[in-house]
């Protein structure tokens, strides 16, 4: 089921991500190049699926998610943009390609990763891309700004840059990297609710629930895959983070206790989802993908 649930919604978020990246005007045609190489170059979509997923799940219609799954994912391709900036992480490849700055150079990539971000707040805040009434806007634009800022993404990964070298109990790792990594998951799922029209305060309790399950767990397998994996199947350099000597799970609980956690990360989100019916689904598959895949 998740893998032609994944082929709708990324062909779906890909049309709309391709209308939002065409240049306005001949002279920005360079950036606009770097902007849609980030962004259509082979990702899973994981965030705008997730986006999709929740507003179904509360009945919602995906045509009313379309500006939120480009939101989230315009924030993604730039944190990865600038991730693997030489000054951040200084990575070669991403998903089996240059990256950003290899592929263009050091400014351009910046520029598209600046561009990415701004573009994001822009979808949510036009009724004609993001069709919701003010108030729902506005709540978009603040839940996806908290999670990609300093409260959020922005403030992981700087724990993350602070951490290199250091040893890290598991309270903090947790914390880093639900700054990190689960803020942008908890924000895809919140998003989806909110463009239902159908969210209560039950469900997105629940919801919320689900989602910092499953934002721990992406991060947790992240960590086995860079141990267990390869550069050819995860589409970036295998083996970094113990060349950087950074905190991870497997380094920290060892590789099978790891495991074992990203499992009960799964099973505490599915039991979240406990009061939902049959149009949650999407919802649970993508909960048990996120501990399955091997990149």
């Amino acid at each position: 089921m998740i893998a032609s649930y994944q082929k709708r919604c990324q062909q779906r978020v890909d049309a709309a991500l391709e209308r939002l990246l065409q240049p306005p005007r001949p002279e920005l045609e360079r950036l606009y190049q770097a902007m849609r190489y980030s962004v259509m170059n082979g990702g899973k979509r994981v965030r705008p699926l997730l986006v999709y997923a929740a507003c179904e799940a509360l009945g919602g219609q995906d045509a009313r998610a379309d500006g939120a799954a480009c939101a989230v994912e315009l924030i993604h391709a730039y944190s990865l943009v600038h991730d693997d900036l030489p000054a951040m992480d200084d990575d070669d490849l991403r998903r089996g390609q240059p990256t950003t700055h290899r592929a263009f150079d050091e400014a351009c990539a910046i520029l598209a990763g600046d561009g990415l971000q701004s573009l994001a707040f822009e979808v949510l805040a036009d009724p004609e891309r993001n069709p919701h009434d003010a108030e729902t806007r506005l709540a978009m634009l603040s839940s996806l700004s908290r999670a990609a800022g300093p409260s959020g993404m922005v403030g992981g990964q700087a724990i993350d840059l602070d951490s290199v070298g250091h040893r890290l109990d598991q309270q903090a790792l947790e914390t880093m990297h639900r700054h990190k990594t689960g803020a942008l998951i908890e924000a895809s799922v919140q998003l989806g609710a909110l463009a239902s029209g159908k969210a209560d305060p039950a469900s997105l309790r629940a919801l919320q629930q689900y989602a910092r399950a499953i934002g721990l767990a992406f991060q947790v397998q992240d960590d086995i895959l860079d141990v267990e994996s390869d550069t050819a199947t995860l589409g970036k350099t295998q083996g970094k983070d113990e060349a950087h000597h950074k905190p991870t799970y497997p380094a920290l609980l060892g590789l099978e206790a790891a495991k074992a956690y990203a499992l009960e990360l799964r099973d505490q989100a599915l039991h979240a989802l406990r009061p939902f019916g049959d149009s949650a689904e999407p919802l649970r598959e993508l909960a048990r993908y996120i501990v399955d895949r091997r990149s």
